[in-house]
């Protein structure tokens, strides 16, 4: 049978679930943008810019069963695309991308977009694959999609030249879609040390990343068995609910919070789940793991790297956790303590630093995320930017339901979060979908929400604007007592707000906060796309900040040390 390269996209795309494209049309898969309107099951969806689009992929994937889609020219819509790709590369998000290829039945150079995709693409993509022929399109998207989801997820690229979508080609049949199987076999050996690892330790703690995120229950069966505190990694943060009597916060080293440092204070045995101690997670390299580090990963390629373990295991978390749960089902629990009292009362004495006194003039982080919390129900999805207000978010605002909190880690880009929660709201239409941005990375991708003015999407969008770069002017304040490049021009967000068809409100203050609130989810209930302009305060400083610039200080050799305190000392005293 004959067939467009278009056709058979389109066809593929269908067969593996997809319900959403993200990109912008042009010379190079216009055809297959013609083919996907003529699909029932398949959403294109135009962006702003393809940075936007690549997010809005992301945030689908990390918040739905399906994976966040791609159609996109090549070159430039490559390069736009390549921050967002650059994220789900880091931080294990599978993404699948389709682009257009320049003509290879010519025998023309410097064409329109001529330029070599495969090499730019090189060390952000688990897989590129340029398909040459119709017959290998099918077959290319599927691999592609196999690649995307298997092991540990990434992003997978496939460029198909624009003369295959145009043209009819030759196909013996339509490949139908066999969806894989996971194949890791686990060594029971491996399960029975686990078990007897933490069986024998008198202070068990578990540490739990984005890894673990689908597998609470296990986890939840297991901490209750050992009576041991779980801590999370920023991105896992929704990996084991903050409601958790055991649940302690984000990290456990010096940049966490109390309630995490005290627990883990004596932590003799650690199950590490679906965590890679990168930097962000461990407050900058400053944890101490304990000998008995047990750790446990789809990806073999984590361990040992920052910290060494007595045990890893390689697999999906899911399987092995069940593993373990089963090895305890005919145990009576090792030990009963009144650790959960300690972690309630050391959390509770936290947040109240965050609100003693109401604040007349800007908004207070502790008064807003518990009007937050408190008026948000708990199948709420919470979707973070990179900078000042992510810290607080992680530190202060608990999040009750697995994959419902995300935010860009490990290549950390601003500019995530707006266009992550359109993507979220696509893949959850009937849940709230909250965003909390800094003003300076809302300047970066704030025009996407026009398209969630467009499709009726009642996003809430909490910006917290402060006129700085927050975390980096801090960063600059602290010790050099002066602020370069990091202070913003003004903004009229209300402008922004009318010209991209959404609707504004203006929270001044610590008495504007709970009717605010209120009036942004009335307003998200109605299909509308909301800003709240949030006049944050920042005097207060996270642990995360203050332990990070603590532990990267004591690392400094001693002259250096001496030199930047000084100087940070002179100029406090003299201006």
């Amino acid at each position: 049978m004959k067939k467009t390269g278009a056709y058979l996209v389109v066809n593929a795309l269908e067969q593996i679930g997809i319900t959403h494209t993200f990109g912008i049309p042009g010379v190079h898969n216009t055809e297959i943008y013609d083919e996907l309107n003529k699909s029932e099951l398949i959403q294109p969806i135009l962006v702003t810019h393809e940075c936007g689009g690549a997010f809005m992929a992301d945030g689908l994937s990390r918040t739905s069963d399906s994976i966040g889609t791609m159609v996109i020219v090549p070159a430039a819509g490559m390069s736009h695309a390549m921050s967002g790709i650059g994220e789900a590369f880091l931080d294990g998000i599978p993404m699948l991308i389709i682009s257009g290829g320049i003509r290879t039945d010519t025998g023309h150079s410097y064409q329109l977009h001529s330029i070599d995709m495969g090499k730019v693409l090189d060390g952000i993509v688990k897989k590129y694959t340029k398909v040459e022929t119709h017959d290998q399109i099918i077959p290319s998207i599927f691999d592609a999609y196999k690649t995307a989801i298997s092991d540990e997820p990434g992003p997978v690229f496939v460029e198909i030249p624009v003369n295959l979508q145009l043209f009819q080609g030759e196909v013996e049949t339509l490949s139908k879609f066999v969806p894989p199987k996971a194949d890791i076999e686990i060594n029971d050996s491996d399960i029975e040390q686990t078990v007897q690892l933490l069986l024998n330790a008198k202070n068990p703690g578990i540490y739990v990343g984005w890894g673990a995120v689908d597998t609470f229950e296990h986890t939840k069966k297991i901490a209750e068995f050992l009576d041991a505190p779980v801590s999370t990694t920023l991105q896992g943060i929704s990996a084991f609910p903050a409601n958790h009597p055991l649940h302690t916060g984000l990290g456990f080293g010096p940049a966490s919070t109390p309630a995490s440092q005290e627990a883990f204070k004596e932590c003799d045995c650690m199950l590490a789940v679906g965590v890679r101690f990168s930097e962000l997670g461990t407050g900058s390299f400053g944890v101490t793991v304990p000998e008995n580090l047990i750790h446990i990963d789809i990806n073999p390629e984590v361990f040992h790297k920052n910290y060494p373990a007595k045990l890893t295991i390689t697999g999906d978390s899911k399987n092995i956790l069940e593993r373990i749960c089963g090895k305890f089902d005919a145990m009576d629990p090792p030990r009963q303590s009144n650790i959960s009292r300690k972690i309630k009362k050391s959390k509770d004495n936290y947040f109240n630093t965050w609100t003693k006194k109401e604040n007349a003039e800007l908004v207070s982080p502790g008064f807003f995320f518990k009007s937050l919390r408190t008026q948000l129900e708990d199948e709420a999805i919470m979707v973070v930017d990179d900078g000042n207000h992510t810290f607080l978010s992680a530190e202060l605002f608990p999040v009750h339901t697995p994959r419902h909190f995300i935010s860009p880690t490990d290549f950390n880009c601003m500019g995530y979060a707006i266009p992550a929660s359109i993507g979220t709201k696509f893949a959850n239409p009937h849940k709230t979908v909250v965003t909390i941005v800094g003003d300076g990375a809302f300047m970066m991708t704030g025009m996407e929400l026009l398209t969630a003015s467009t499709h009726n999407l009642g996003i809430i969008v909490f910006v917290f604007n402060d006129g700085e770069l927050g975390q980096i002017s801090q960063f600059q304040q602290i010790p050099l007592n002066r602020k370069t490049a990091s202070v913003l021009g003004k903004i009229n967000f209300e402008g922004i707000a009318s010209g991209t068809g959404c609707e504004y409100l203006n929270m001044k203050n610590d008495a504007d906060i709970e009717s605010i609130i209120q009036e942004a989810k009335n307003i998200a209930s109605q299909n509308k796309p909301v800003l709240v302009n949030v006049h944050i305060d920042y005097s207060q400083k996270t642990l995360l900040t203050k332990g990070v610039v603590k532990t990267n200080l004591s690392r400094f050799p001693f002259r250096e040390k001496i030199r930047f305190l000084s100087r940070a000392l002179k100029r406090h005293i003299v201006g």
